[in-house]
């Protein structure tokens, strides 16, 4: 049985994220290099497309060639990322029970599923941020129909209406603690469905299924898990900082317009970045869906006899990753002729 299934301690599964980081460093950075790399070559295109329209003086163009260029982008660096997030929990489920994993097989695995696993994880977005989302426009809107009238983005201040400033000021305000709940609303939500994606890749069941199943697998253990998310954001933060330091430097340098050089380092840079930190956001929750699985349901006693033959699971087996047979095949049953057939 593998040792690792026994209820772990937050200090525990965070040692054994680490050892399994260390140990898998090349298959898992290599999973998360597929977003960090399509994210790379949108960013370089991108570059390239601005250095071309100012080179034929188009500036003017930049703007649309910015927006149709996100409007682009963005669908399919959420394809990426589905890809890679979906694909480290198959390889660190894979590695946590002891079977082979290779780079792939994690994404073979789960490219027959890969809509289902977009539709989850788009569902969650929806449900945790869209009251922030709400908030935001809502006060987008206010501004833009209450400010303008009142003069109150006039440069000139004279042209400002004082009550109406004061009026925006407290809206504001209101706004600001709508936002401060939609933000621990999201948290708290986050918290119930952050076992979704492993539930779902692991168990394969269906997106509303796995969202049930978070909900009850993560119940009594959200506060450990808030502080994992919490040190992943930490160490996230503390990379970006460490890593683009010197491009902030230098944009404040040069009036904030990098030359065409420093901007594609800087996206080298934060390819390494990406690559680095994706993997440890997915192997952590992958680790804590094991972890309730074994404190709830006695998974760790599961696995053992069913490794053993001795009971057949009680759901869909985890897939296993593709592994080389040495053993001869066995001969097919040689046909029986009608006339070789007893009477």
């Amino acid at each position: 049985m593998e040792t690792h299934l026994r209820p772990l301690t937050l200090g525990e599964i965070l040692d054994r994220t680490a050892q399994l980081y260390r140990s898998h460093f090349l298959l898992l950075a290599g999973i998360a290099s597929v977003y960090a790399g399509v994210l790379l070559l949108f960013s370089l295109l991108q570059i390239g497309a601005q250095e071309l329209l100012r080179a034929n003086h188009m500036s003017k163009e930049l703007v649309w060639v910015t927006v149709g260029s996100a409007l682009l982008m963005v669908p399919i660096l959420l394809i990426a990322a589905g890809l890679a997030v979906a694909a480290n929990n198959r390889a660190v489920s894979w590695i946590h029970l002891g079977e082979l994993a290779t780079i792939r097989a994690s994404y073979r695995s789960i490219l027959p599923r890969l809509g289902r696993y977009l539709w989850l994880m788009t569902m969650t977005a929806f449900i945790v941020w869209i009251p922030i989302g709400l908030v935001y426009a809502g006060f987008i809107v206010f501004a833009v129909l209450y400010g303008r009238p009142h003069g109150l983005f006039a440069q000139n201040a004279a042209q400002r209406d004082p009550q109406a400033l004061i009026v925006f000021g407290l809206v504001a305000v209101g706004f600001g603690v709508l936002a401060l709940a939609a933000f621990v609303y999201a948290v708290l939500m986050g918290l119930r469905y952050s076992l979704a994606v492993p539930a779902c890749v692991i168990e394969d069941i269906k997106a509303r299924q796995a969202l049930r199943r978070s909900v009850e697998l993560s119940r009594g253990s959200r506060g450990r898990i808030f502080l994992l998310g919490l040190l992943v954001v930490a160490i996230q933060t503390g990379l970006v900082i460490i890593t683009q330091l010197f491009f902030l430097v230098a944009t404040f340098r040069h009036h904030g317009a990098l030359p065409a050089g420093i901007r594609v380092l800087q996206q080298l840079v934060a390819f390494c970045t990406n690559t680095f930190v994706g993997p440890i956001y997915a192997t952590g929750f992958t680790l804590f869906y094991y972890d309730q699985r074994v404190r709830k349901e006695g998974f760790d006693i599961e696995w053992m006899m069913h490794t053993a033959g001795l009971n057949p699971p009680t759901e869909p087996p985890i897939e296993s990753a593709p592994q080389p047979s040495l053993a001869t095949p066995p001969l097919s049953p040689t046909p029986i002729s009608p006339e070789d057939r007893p009477a």
